[in-house]
């Protein structure tokens, strides 16, 4: 049976490279898979699944206009799993989408990406993801500072301080984000 999934974590816990890891395992068995990632994030070039660790993948980009059932039901017939990256980008459209997908299709759709931004707030693609997902996992990494889990993320400047006001999309690694506990969120241990 078709079901919704929701993976998050903080930045580092290793979202994208499971993302690139599930579709070689489906792939490495003929099964077809379809990758979605968010136009939002142009780190590493629009429409690219992109790991810290150097992998990286084509895949085909959530623009706000993109009707992704559409896309999918092109191809349905073939496929035997939707992998969405960035998630938390997503607008409520796009998640009622993806339900539409595991609903009417009956395809699986694994959609991955933060749950809360630098603020500690919800992103709208992660509140609705929570809301509709039928399987939430979080992804586990731990704190830049100590040794807690990371749940939150500290966004810094570009001499490491932290920011705690702003627009709540900024894309940026770790020049610009680390993934780090509730403690070190509200105090963190960088020397001025």
């Amino acid at each position: 049976m078709a079901q919704l999934f929701f993976r998050y974590g903080a930045m580092n816990s290793g979202k994208s490279i499971e993302i690139l890891k599930v579709a070689h395992n489906y792939e490495e068995q003929n099964k077809s898979v379809l990758i979605f990632t968010s136009a939002v994030d142009n780190r590493d070039e629009v429409g690219y699944v992109s790991s810290r660790i150097g992998l990286r993948r084509k895949a085909i980009p959530i623009h706000a206009n993109t009707n992704i059932f559409e896309q999918v039901r092109s191809h349905a017939g073939s496929l035997s799993c939707i992998l969405v990256d960035e998630v938390q980008f997503l607008g409520h459209e796009h998640v009622m989408q993806l339900t539409q997908i595991v609903d009417e299709l009956h395809i699986p759709v694994m959609g991955f990406g933060l749950k809360n931004d630098f603020q500690n707030k919800l992103f709208e693609g992660s509140r609705y993801m929570l809301l509709y997902a039928d399987k939430i996992e979080e992804m586990k990494t731990i704190c830049w500072f100590c040794e807690r889990k990371a749940i939150m993320n500290l966004r810094v400047d570009e001499t490491g301080r932290p920011v705690y006001t702003g627009e709540q999309i900024q894309i940026g690694g770790n020049d610009s984000y680390y993934p780090v506990c509730r403690r070190c969120h509200k105090q963190p241990p960088i020397s001025e």
